[in-house]
């Protein structure tokens, strides 16, 4: 099996599996219990959140949550409750979808519009900012695009705008890929494990030391009070260790999925198919049309040469016509049509090319039934 649809999730890194699977057998104790079980597995929990924060500058805590979407929660519903709140039309359905729940519950919300490769439009999310915004969002990467927002540069502008907004991103298909750690200046951030080597269920907000955080989920206090429930101490350690294995990598993926990306889609017939993906997109992310066509049609024919690719966000997966590709003003035609192949850093060169023949050709036989 080939497999090119690593931003719905990526195969969990077997050494990281192997690494923490004590947590399974032996020390499967309770971190929050007081014998020496619990107490260890408390301070390997604090190894694991030193790993995720040695990915961003100093002055940060981390908070594991059971995944991005928990994060995305987390952070939007800590800050709902005065003044105005501001995202994009490109968010994850995490994020977007909770600003359609303050709005149903009487808060203001306002939603910047995008460009055409899905990126945010800065001076107009710029213009919706005014002294009564208490929260911003705006996605690192886009999900389905893969387009690059500044969040760096966007945070400096809202705060310009308004210093006491508090400003959170979604960087779940940024973390580990993008560099977090230079001039890195979001109040809120969330991750997840299952987008770089860990396995599902396990995510953390990433929050500046300060930013006052509110509770979704009450009882035991764990997580410094703020996620309550007992920690799921073997999903955190493959986190930890999926981590401490792509530790340095990042330049070197980068790099390395870039001319993966730029190859295949120079491979593809340039008739038949589409590129929306921009030149400021992530290398992870190549999102394309066969326009005309039903991209569920390709990706079933793609399967049966053992290559897996996506036709857009797989939490999205039920609805027709892609949100986030709509919002970026493309015709039903090319929405029909669109497909999203999306790499990991142990994509291999050879099989990717593989790919892009197959793509090619399912394309052309579709179009030379049409043409009957």
């Amino acid at each position: 099996m080939i497999y090119l649809d690593n931003a719905a999730t990526t195969r969990p890194i077997g050494e990281a599996c192997a690494a923490a699977e004590k947590f399974n057998k032996d020390a499967f104790f309770n971190p929050s219990a007081l014998y020496k079980g619990g107490v260890e597995n408390r301070n390997f929990l604090n190894t694991a959140r030193e790993n995720v924060l040695k990915y961003f500058p100093s002055g940060y805590e981390a908070i594991f949550t059971s995944g991005g979407t928990e994060a995305d929660n987390l952070a939007v519903f800590s800050f709902g409750t005065r003044g105005n709140f501001v995202t994009t039309a490109g968010e994850h359905s995490a994020v977007y979808e909770s600003f359609l729940e303050l709005k149903r519950r009487g808060a203001e919300v306002r939603f910047a519009p995008l460009n055409k490769d899905g990126g945010v439009n800065i001076s107009a999310l710029t213009e919706l900012i005014d002294e009564n915004t208490s929260f911003v969002s705006v996605v690192h990467v886009n999900n389905e695009t893969g387009a690059i927002n500044d969040i760096s540069k966007i945070a400096r502008t809202v705060k310009s705008k308004n210093p006491r907004a508090v400003f959170h991103s979604d960087g779940v298909q940024a973390f580990g890929k993008l560099n977090t750690k230079s001039g890195f200046s979001a109040d809120l951030y969330s991750i997840s494990a299952h987008k770089i080597g860990g396995i599902k269920g396990v995510g953390a907000l990433v929050k500046k030391k300060g930013v006052a955080v509110k509770p979704l989920i009450f009882g035991g206090g764990q997580e410094f009070t703020l996620r309550s429930g007992t920690e799921n101490i073997y999903g955190i350690n493959v986190f930890s260790e999926a981590l401490k294995i792509n530790s340095g990598k990042i330049e070197e993926n980068y790099e390395k999925v870039a001319k993966i990306k730029r190859d295949f889609a120079l491979r593809l017939n340039a008739e038949d198919m589409r590129i929306i993906s921009g030149e400021n997109s992530s290398p992870y992310v190549l999102s394309v049309s066969a326009e005309g066509l039903r991209g569920e049609v390709i990706q079933h024919m793609m399967e049966d040469f053992g290559v897996i690719i996506g036709t857009g966000s797989a939490c999205s997966s039920k609805s027709r016509h892609s949100r986030i590709l709509k919002e970026c003003g493309y015709s039903n035609g090319t929405l029909d049509g669109a497909l999203r192949i999306s790499f990991a850093g142990n994509t291999s060169y050879d099989e990717a090319m593989f790919a892009a023949d197959k793509l090619n050709r399912c394309v052309a036989a579709l179009k030379g039934v049409m043409k009957k």
